[in-house]
């Protein structure tokens, strides 16, 4: 079984390049489930209810969130008639969608479970005890789980990926935008990456026009921050699994930018 998981996507110019590039990476990875962490899509921050639906058109079977996921305020009347949506499983019991999801697609079961870190973000419930209880419920349907941690530090990215080294099939870190080099199989057979990366414009800040940025770290004032319509570089990563194990036998990272794909 195989699984792309695209990172976090940010505004138009991370929608456009998604939409040009993604008919190309099914060609080359041939997956039978594609998840996209959605949390930047609209303007930089949360979704909309009808990007989610460009993205299920263009062939995305899950989306995944962050600590933006209620930026658009809309998404409160539609979140829990999605199933393919799944936000922070550790946010507050009150708040609407759900943290787990089971997607069906080509054959295929893969659950996703979204958790939200703690360090340097808001405290809310643990992640780990939350991704102790999910984990177990999606056994009872799969061997195949993808979790997403959207976090904040590295070494609590790192620590959940060894919690859950051999009963995920895959953690990956989403939230920093930045791509890490430390793409692993953990020796319980769990696909680790700290960070996947962004899909958006390279010739910002993360994604945002960098005189804002700039202007917020020169005179500690606040910036009104916006998407930055540069050049975009896209990442992700393609893993193998083994559906009677759950294990992950092969991890890809995927790196591409505009010139480059201009230059295919």
């Amino acid at each position: 079984m195989n699984v792309l998981f695209i990172g976090d996507i940010v505004g138009n110019v991370g929608r456009s390049a998604l939409k040009q590039v993604l008919p190309a990476l099914r060609d080359k990875y041939k997956p039978h489930i594609i998840i996209v962490n959605g949390e930047n899509a609209a303007a930089g921050r949360g979704i909309t209810r009808n990007i989610a639906r460009e993205f299920f058109e263009w062939g995305v079977n899950g989306i995944t969130m962050g600590n933006h996921t209620w930026d658009n305020k809309d998404i409160f009347e539609w979140i829990d008639e999605e199933p393919r949506i799944v936000r922070p499983a550790n946010f507050s019991a009150e708040a609407p969608g759900q943290g787990m999801a089971i997607i069906k697609a080509n054959g295929k079961q893969l659950a996703i479970v979204n958790l939200q870190g703690r360090a340097f973000l808001p405290p809310i419930d643990c992640p780990f005890r939350k991704a102790d209880e999910l984990i177990e419920e999606a056994q009872q349907s799969t061997k195949a789980i993808l979790v997403d941690f959207h976090a904040e530090a590295t070494s609590e990215k790192i620590a959940m990926g060894w919690y859950l080294d051999g009963r995920a099939s895959i953690v990956l870190g989403t939230h920093t935008h930045v791509q890490t080099n430390d793409d692993t199989i953990l020796p319980g057979g769990t696909a680790y990456l700290t960070d996947v990366g962004m899909v958006g414009s390279k010739e910002g800040v993360l994604g945002m026009e960098k005189g804002a940025v700039l202007h917020k770290f020169l005179t500690q004032l606040p910036s009104r921050f916006v998407v930055d319509e540069g050049k975009w570089h896209l990442h992700g990563l393609s893993v193998e699994i083994d559906e009677a194990t759950g294990k992950a036998l092969k991890l890809t990272k995927i790196r591409l930018t505009e010139d480059e794909w201009l230059l295919m």
